[in-house]
C-alpha cells in the first residue's frame, strides 16, 4: 500500500505547532511485518506532513528480506515513519512507524521507549510476519491493538480463529481497517485509546 494514493485531508494541513489547547501527548507506535500498511497508515490519518525514510528497494535485499506476498512492493521504510494527529483539542498523538524487516529490528527497542501503545497491523495473507512483532511487544509490556487490514484478495478470517491464531488473550481488541483512509485509521487509534483507558481504570 502506499499513502500517496491513500485518502488525503481536505483542506491545508494543521500547522506543525502544537495547537495551543493541547494539555496531553501520547506516544504510539505503528507495527508489523514487511509490506502490512504501516506508511500507508501514518500518512493517511496524519494532520502533518507525514515525515518517512522510504527508499527504493535494491538486488541487495534480494535472499534477505522476505517479501513473499508483497513481490510488487517497491520501497521500504529503512528507519521509521513520523506522523501526529489530534484526537481531541487536548489531546494529541505523536505516530511512529517502525521498519518492518527483521534486519531493521534493532531500532524498534529506541521507538519503543516513552510510547503508551501500539498498533499491530495484519495482512491475512500472511499472518507468521506478525508473529514475532507480537512477541516483542509483549516482551517490552507494550499494551496494544491488532489491526486487520484489508487487502483485496486477502482471506476473511473470524476474529476467533485470528486470536487463537496469534495467541492472544480475549481482551486484546482486533478490528478491521482500511489503512489508505483516514476516517478508519482514526478508529484504529481511538479503538487503542478505550483500549489503554480501560487498562488504567482498574489502577484509577
Amino acid at each position: 500500500m502506499d499513502f500517496r494514493s491513500s485518502d488525503t485531508i481536505t483542506g491545508p494541513r494543521s500547522e506543525d505547532v502544537l495547537p495551543t489547547t493541547a494539555t496531553a501527548a501520547v506516544k504510539v507506535v505503528i507495527v508489523g511485518g514487511f509490506g502490512v500498511g504501516k506508511t500507508t497508515m501514518v500518512g493517511s490519518v496524519s494532520e502533518i506532513r507525514p515525515l518517512t525514510t522510504e527508499e527504493t528497494m535494491t538486488q541487495a535485499g534480494v535472499g534477505v528480506d522476505d517479501n513473499a506476498g508483497v513481490e510488487s512492493k517497491t520501497s521500504t521504510t529503512v528507519a521509521m515513519d513520523f506522523g501526529r494527529i489530534s484526537l481531541s483539542e487536548e489531546l494529541i498523538l505523536y505516530l511512529f512507524g517502525t521498519p518492518g524487516q527483521e534486519r531493521f529490528w534493532f531500532l524498534w527497542n529506541g521507538l519503543f521507549e516513552g510510547a503508551l501503545g501500539a498498533v499491530v497491523l495484519l495482512d491475512t495473507r500472511r499472518l507468521q510476519v506478525s508473529f514475532d512483532v507480537i512477541g516483542r511487544l509483549e516482551e517490552r509490556g507494550v499494551p496494544f491493538v491488532v489491526a486487520v487490514n484489508t487487502f483485496p484478495d486477502a482471506p476473511n478470517h473470524p476474529v476467533e480463529a485470528l486470536r487463537n491464531a496469534l495467541d492472544l488473550p480475549e481482551e486484546v481488541p482486533i478490528i478491521d481497517c482500511d489503512a489508505r483512509l483516514r476516517t478508519s485509521s482514526r478508529d484504529v487509534l481511538m479503538t487503542l485509546m478505550r483500549y489503554l483507558h480501560s487498562l488504567a481504570v482498574p489502577f484509577a
